[in-house]
């Protein structure tokens, strides 16, 4: 077969007998031989023209890990293949843009990962999930990680060891903060006093700033802060963060070009601050999210900072309860930061109001060109698209669309 493109997943499409196939780790033009059976995805193949684009690996667990898709293309086809999946997403639901090239992240600046231990035999072993499959692939190293937490991966096994569940996998959330790594754990086993004082001798000897068991924290050296361009917010445990900090900032800087003209704004799904606290030294920002944690987290930082315009937070589920129309009246302009799920409904709400200025952030570019489609049918014009790369070597791609009314 002829690899002929690749597929939304990083999968090569080769066009078969019965239909289309869909092979991993083949890259367009490549020639493979493959045995094909009743399912057309994900065989084993062997390679027998390779494209020019092919790469060596940049890791050793490539393959048989399933965080990363696409180490073996060129970082020219790699970064075409990302802005490709929000151009042909656009292109579906017919909105015609001028998408700008990729903003791109590097090796090992991803500070926040989710591994997952599991039982094999008499051992744990630590790592990510293989792909299409609940096997743990024990890694050694990881070259999209922040380099602390690659050192810190052999105190994490030990940890590991020590709070798995006879019964299921243990899932650590491993967060680069100013003071060191914030260490959440999940699914572990029950934590009687005989496993407390090991785990809290443990995380202090390896200078862990914090270790948090669900919502309960175990230990804490020193608060895990987290700068938002030069606001300190102490993440809960286990809050969501974005994955890179430098694409963080590109998406701030866009956000705060187009909304920090105007006097007020909403920031909807706000999390911890990551806009909202940057906007606050502008504009006046009401700060909407379902999260208790998070809306107090950003209202923290935001007394202890200074110089900083009026903050309001509101807890609201804003896909149960969008803001009306109506109550937007006194909002310049407005950000939506949503999960994969989008916001159709905060989109159908801003579509029917006089709100001027929008900016909206994704990590799913199908639901985000549903979501402007609602919104140029409310009258906005696309202003620019950006895509932006922090899901390193992997099918997931940001985005941040700007928009203006008339």
């Amino acid at each position: 077969m002829t690899i002929e493109s690749l597929g939304a997943k990083g999968d090569g499409i080769a066009q078969g007998a019965r239909g289309q196939h869909y092979l991993p780790f083949t890259l367009p033009g490549e020639v493979v031989e493959t045995e094909a059976d009743e399912s057309l995805v994900g065989h084993d193949f062997t390679l027998v023209e390779a494209s020019p684009e092919r790469r060596d690996a940049a890791c050793p667990h490539f393959g048989d890990c399933g965080g990363c898709d696409l180490q073996h293309a060129s970082d020219d086809l790699y970064h075409d293949f990302k802005r490709g999946l929000v151009v042909r997403a656009l292109e579906r639901e017919g909105i015609e843009a001028a998408v700008a090239p990729l903003v791109t992240c590097r090796p090992r600046s991803r500070r926040r990962v989710t591994l997952t231990a599991a039982k094999a035999g008499n051992r744990v072993v630590l790592g990510y999930n293989a792909a299409r499959t609940n096997r743990v692939v024990a890694i050694e190293t990881c070259p999209i990680a922040h380099p602390a937490i690659e050192r810190a991966l052999p105190f994490l096994r030990r940890l590991s060891s020590l709070l798995i569940d006879r019964k299921r996998p243990l899932k650590l959330a491993v967060t680069v903060t100013g003071a060191g790594l914030d260490v959440a754990v999940s699914d572990a086993a029950l934590l009687s006093e005989k496993l407390r004082q090991p785990a809290v001798t443990m995380a202090l000897e390896a200078g862990i700033a914090r270790l948090s068991l669900g919502s309960e924290i175990i230990v804490k050296a020193r608060p895990p802060l987290v700068d938002f361009s030069g606001i300190a917010v102490e993440l809960p445990p286990g809050a969501f963060l974005q994955a890179v900090e430098g694409t963080e900032d590109a998406m701030a800087d866009l956000v705060m070009g187009h909304l920090s003209g105007g006097k007020r704004v909403a920031d909807l799904f706000s999390g911890c601050g990551t806009f909202s606290l940057r906007l606050s030294r502008r504009v006046a920002v009401h700060a909407v999210e379902s999260d208790a944690a998070a809306l107090a987290a950003q209202d923290r930082a935001h007394r202890a900072a200074s110089g900083l315009k009026p903050l309001s937070t509101e807890r609201r589920d804003l896909f149960r309860r969008p803001i009306p129309a109506k109550e937007m009246k006194g909002f310049d302009g407005v950000l939506f930061d949503p999960p994969r799920a989008g916001a159709e409904g905060v989109s159908r709400e801003l579509a029917a109001s006089a709100v001027k200025r929008v900016a909206a952030v994704s990590c799913n570019p199908v639901t985000l060109a549903r979501d402007l489609k609602i919104l140029l049918a409310g009258g906005y014009r696309l202003v620019s698209v950006t895509p932006l790369d922090q899901f390193l070597w992997s099918r997931h791609v940001e985005a941040v669309a700007l928009l203006e009314r008339g």
